[in-house]
């Protein structure tokens, strides 16, 4: 079972919708894939058209200390084997309680950990902020995926998620590999173009070399759970960047057995 947090500490970078996609797209190539929606403002969940009230069972109870089985927090989706945990307002209360609660830091691990081989793929939609729901995603995950918008202003905001990834490797010594995925990129704008450009230069490497672009399609929920696959440029290159995260994989897996 892989785990791949998707994540970046800046806003409106089209995290929420990578996370879709991506899970889609692994779940209709036959992989067994599990969706955890931790943010408190709940898109993903929204997206999923689950009823707020009363408050779905969800991530939030992975934090009760009553240590939840994953697979029954777990509701299907129209979409055959993608399985999603749906949150709640509550997760936003837990900031207070990890100063009071032990061991809610690994809490996310604990819960990931009791049901490997139940899946193949465990996909983590993280909240925009630093804090104790990134912190268990990013210590739990095997990659981290960062979308980052093709603006000037994303880029700070990316530099901050690499710091924040490597203060996680460093904590739980561990590898914590990271990709860089191009989002909402716009070429008729000189903006979206040089940010594109400086993306490649500073982060060669870790950088898809395409971008998903400014599509008004990705920007419909029920076009993204839907059961028919979306169409268009934007769904077509969620596509391609998920046969390079997947090439990827297998390259750096080449390499630790060549090693």
């Amino acid at each position: 079972m892989l785990i791949w947090a998707i994540a970046n500490q800046k806003g409106g970078v089209g995290k929420t919708t990578t996370s879709l996609c991506l899970s889609r797209n692994l779940a209709e190539s036959g992989e067994r894939v599990l969706l955890l929606d931790l943010d408190p403002h709940a898109s993903l969940t929204r997206a999923f058209e689950v009823p707020s009230a009363p408050p779905p069972a969800g991530t939030h109870d992975l934090f009760s200390g009553h240590d939840p089985d994953l697979r029954t927090l777990a509701r299907g989706t129209a979409i055959p084997g993608l399985l999603m945990v749906a949150a709640q307002p509550a997760l936003a209360t837990l900031e207070r309680r990890g100063a009071t609660q032990p061991g809610l830091g690994l809490a996310l691990g604990r819960a990931l950990h009791r049901v490997r081989g139940d899946f193949d793929y465990v996909l983590l939609d993280c909240p925009p902020t630093l804090g104790l729901l990134m912190v268990n995603a990013l210590a739990a995950a095997d990659r981290l995926v960062i979308p980052t918008q093709t603006d000037p202003l994303a880029l700070h905001g990316l530099a901050d998620m690499l710091r924040t990834a490597e203060m996680i490797e460093r904590s739980r010594r561990r590898p914590l590999p990271r990709h860089i995925l191009p989002t909402l990129f716009d070429r008729r704008t000189r903006s979206g173009v040089k940010s594109l450009e400086q993306l490649h230069d500073t982060y060669a490497g870790r950088v898809w070399h395409k971008a998903v672009p400014m599509d008004t399609r990705l920007r419909d929920p029920a076009v993204l759970t839907a059961a028919e696959a979306p169409t268009g440029r934007g769904a077509l290159a969620y596509r391609s960047a998920l046969r390079w995260l997947l090439d990827t994989a297998e390259s750096v897996n080449a390499r630790k057995e060549a090693a």
